[in-house]
């Protein structure tokens, strides 16, 4: 797998979307802003995952428990489900909206939990300079990768406040919307399969290209 492989599956997981592993917010989201709590998980992450790569290569079963646990403080797996759906959401069953939200969330533990072990890169950083929110309950968080060729990869997350707590709910990677990129995805899969969405969600196993990526967009 190349370097650029790599970083593409370590970071698909955050349309929603989360940053990485972020610890439940509940009790610090009226106390840290965004970049603060991005920023301090970013650090903690990366010091329980040092040196433990082989470990967790060999346990990939914990890994993605450890993932699962956190994604669920993090992540609004159905606000992230119903934008994926986009158009197509308001006619899906309640239980069509519930599994798909399930699905979509396997696929990104699944993912995420595989790329955190076979990734290489220098460094992780959350920039000093950060657009000022605007609006109170929308923020914004930027951060960049810098592999170990040396480029830098932009990374900007979508925080919503919800019930007191910051979640992340999209995220772009060099450019790229990958929460638009996984509704044109869905809305794709739908006209080929006749809008069956028991069809659609069956199968459902989101990608975005490693050259797409590498181009960047202009999201």
């Amino acid at each position: 797998m190349s370097g650029m492989n790599r970083w593409v599956s370590r970071w698909l997981v955050t349309l929603i979307m989360s940053v990485a592993l972020l610890v439940p917010l509940q009790s610090q989201a009226q106390s840290q802003s965004p970049e603060a709590l991005i920023r301090d998980n970013v650090e903690s992450l990366m010091k329980d995952l040092d040196g433990r790569e082989d470990y967790y290569a060999n346990h990939i079963d914990e890994l993605e428990a450890l993932v699962d646990r956190n994604l669920d403080q993090v992540a609004d797996f159905r606000y992230i489900g119903a934008s994926v759906m986009g158009n197509y959401f308001r006619n899906a069953t309640p239980e069509q909206r519930s599994r798909f939200a399930g699905v979509f969330r396997q696929t990104l533990i699944d993912t995420y939990a595989r790329g955190l072990v076979t990734f290489d890169y220098d460094e992780l950083r959350v920039l000093d300079a950060q657009q000022a929110q605007r609006y109170d309950d929308q923020a914004s968080v930027a951060m960049e990768v810098v592999a170990n060729n040396g480029q830098v990869y932009p990374v900007s997350y979508s925080l919503r406040l919800s019930n007191g707590e910051w979640r992340v709910v999209n995220v772009i990677v060099n450019g790229i919307n990958l929460g638009l990129t996984f509704r044109n995805q869905f809305d794709q899969a739908m006209r080929e399969n006749n809008r069956d969405y028991d069809a659609v969600i069956s199968g459902w196993a989101p990608e975005v290209g490693v050259e797409e990526l590498e181009q960047g967009g202009d999201a």
